[in-house]
């Protein structure tokens, strides 16, 4: 009898040890199935670099990608219904605006950036374009510039942020609307990036894009004074003197978006189909080793660590996140 006794207890035990084991496998299975990131233009070269990276740690996930202006992301998702996991902003302010509370709970600022203008040696003056006289040669009838839609894109709007302050800063009556003068609509496109093409190809002498894409798509640049360039945050108390009306999150309505330095951000949706492999990217996007370095290599400085406002919104955060990211305004 004690035998038996004895037999029972030991395979109570047995299947027990294995369900605790199928358990533990069960919460720290590697994560796999479709991610679904929504991201600005911009981030599109490093966050290809990322994906690559990411499925090579975890081959069972497929990483797939859409890229546009971060304002048209965000509406695809708020307005459109778009599925995603994961939306990454060139403007931190799109998902506070576009996405929270409804559809996103927090926002990480994770990068940085500047606008800078972009040419080529097929560009009119490239052998003369400086710091100090772009503005001259953009006024000058037969150049040919161009920006980003700024109700799709932040850097549509950013560009004309700079334009304003460039006014301020050279001290320059009526220069915005000089520059605007002399860029017909047709060199207003949905998103930033798809003026490099055009640049390449000899079909727009200038375009205004961020430095990180400059760097990353091999295009020479003017550089621009911190004081205009949206790129040092010392200066926000500056740049908030320009501001920019935008279409708002409703048809017919406007907002006014007001100068601030460039910050990046990004947050895992809601509704998202695959948090597990969410949460892994988004770990692997904020480690100094992984998502940070690559944005650093590409000519895009990562706030080291990345950033939320509150303490209350790094305890919301997935555990995994949290020592990721400091509390920082």
């Amino acid at each position: 009898m004690k035998s038996e006794c004895s037999i029972k207890s030991l395979l109570f035990k047995i299947a027990l040890s294995l369900l605790l084991v199928l358990q533990a496998a069960s919460l720290y299975a590697a994560p796999s199935g479709k991610l679904i990131i929504f991201h600005a233009g911009s981030l599109s070269v490093p966050f290809a670099a990322m994906e690559k990276a990411f499925e090579t740690q975890f081959p069972e996930v497929d990483v797939l990608r859409e890229a546009g202006g971060s304002t048209k992301m965000a509406r695809l998702i708020s307005e459109v219904g778009k599925s995603a996991d994961i939306m990454a902003s060139a403007d931190y302010k799109v998902i506070d605006n576009t996405l929270m509370p409804d559809f996103a709970d927090w926002n990480i600022r994770f990068a940085t950036n500047q606008l800078v203008l972009c040419y080529t040696d097929q560009s009119k003056h490239s052998d003369t374009v400086s710091a100090d006289n772009w503005h001259e040669i953009l006024r000058e009838k037969g150049v040919v510039w161009g920006h980003s839609d700024p109700n799709l894109d932040p850097c549509g709007y950013r560009s004309l942020m700079v334009l304003q302050l460039a006014e301020k800063f050279y001290n320059i009556p009526g220069l915005y609307e000089e520059l605007l003068a002399n860029r017909p609509m047709k060199n207003v496109r949905p998103k930033s990036v798809e003026l490099v093409n055009l640049l390449k190809t000899g079909n727009m002498d200038y375009a205004w894009e961020y430095l990180s894409v400059a760097v990353q798509h091999g295009l020479k640049y003017v550089k621009l004074n911190d004081h205009i360039n949206l790129g040092n945050y010392k200066y926000d108390p500056f740049y908030k003197q320009a501001e920019v009306k935008v279409t708002g999150k409703k048809p017919g309505t406007w907002k006014i978006k007001k100068g601030k330095s460039c910050t990046y951000g990004i947050s895992m949706i809601k509704s998202c189909a695959n948090p597990e492999a969410a949460e892994a990217f988004l770990n692997y996007l904020l480690s100094p080793t992984g998502g940070l370095k690559i944005l650093k290599d590409m000519g895009q400085p990562p706030f080291l660590p990345a950033r939320v406002t509150t303490d209350e919104i790094k305890t919301s955060l997935p555990g995994s996140l949290q020592g990721l990211v400091e509390v920082k305004n």
